[in-house]
């Protein structure tokens, strides 16, 4: 007898916004949602990357859309989920993902500009994301939010300084929020992801690739697909009762 359980229509109705939607983690989590009946709108400062990955979407039956965004800017968050609320009439599921690496310096010789940057994309942006997602959840009595944090949300590594500090700054941000609105219908949680196989690490050489995978018990790199899965789980209603944890999804790599 099959134990398999069909997800194929979990998120049935539901709007969903995802930021960083146009390659990667982002695109595989649209991708997941969409495929479970949601509605999904790909948010990326690339607005070609993500209408071209909003048009695949819909090459596969996901009913998908797409919309520029900065998230260092306020006013552009606050406009691209006005966009799927207007677009979808609603917004049910979040997930503020978009990121970059930034410089790889000492902290003694890190970029000020870089830092700020960094800062900017990786922690003010997931802060936007919830300062305009939340009132329209609350408003709504229900809704769910992941935000992308990362390993080095939890440890640290030499040379990111800025990236590790805006990440610890996500958990920070995460626990605090779902606090605040647990009993007000609307879960807010965060992942952790190891090295995952992204167009971040396109530039990457050889020697450093492999630097890496050696980091992870696991032998290998995460893909986008891994972080996806993860993240579905906690929007899902099967993830009614986590409300502000961090969920690592790493390859054993923060587990030494």
């Amino acid at each position: 007898m099959s134990t398999t359980t069909d997800y194929s229509t979990e998120f049935a109705g539901q709007s969903a916004f995802v930021t960083g939607g146009a390659s990667g983690i982002g695109l595989a989590t649209a991708r997941r949602l969409g495929q479970a009946g949601a509605r999904v709108v790909l948010a990326d400062y690339n607005k070609d990357g993500a209408e071209q990955a909003a048009a695949t979407l819909k090459g596969e039956g996901v009913e998908a859309a797409a919309v520029a965004v900065d998230v260092t800017d306020a006013a552009s968050v606050e406009a691209a989920v006005r966009f799927t609320v207007d677009t979808f009439g609603g917004l049910d599921l979040a997930v503020n993902n978009a990121g970059i690496s930034g410089d790889s310096r000492p902290t003694g010789e890190y970029p000020v500009e870089g830092w700020d940057r960094v800062v900017a994309t990786n922690l003010s942006g997931v802060f936007y994301g919830l300062r305009y997602e939340i009132p329209v959840m609350e408003a709504a009595g229900r809704g769910a939010i992941v935000n992308t944090a990362s390993i080095l949300g939890s440890v640290g590594f030499p040379q990111a300084a800025a990236y590790s500090a805006a990440k610890h700054g996500v958990i920070g941000l995460t626990k605090t929020a779902a606090l605040e609105y647990a009993a007000k219908g609307v879960r807010i949680n965060a992942v952790g992801p190891g090295f995952i196989e992204t167009p971040l690490l396109k530039n990457m050489d050889q020697a450093a690739y492999d630097g890496l995978v050696g980091l992870h018990p696991a032998g290998r790199l995460g893909t986008g697909e891994e972080v996806a899965e993860l993240i579905a789980f906690l929007l899902s209603d099967r993830a009614s009762f986590i409300h502000g944890s961090y969920h690592l999804v790493d390859g054993a790599y923060t587990a030494r």
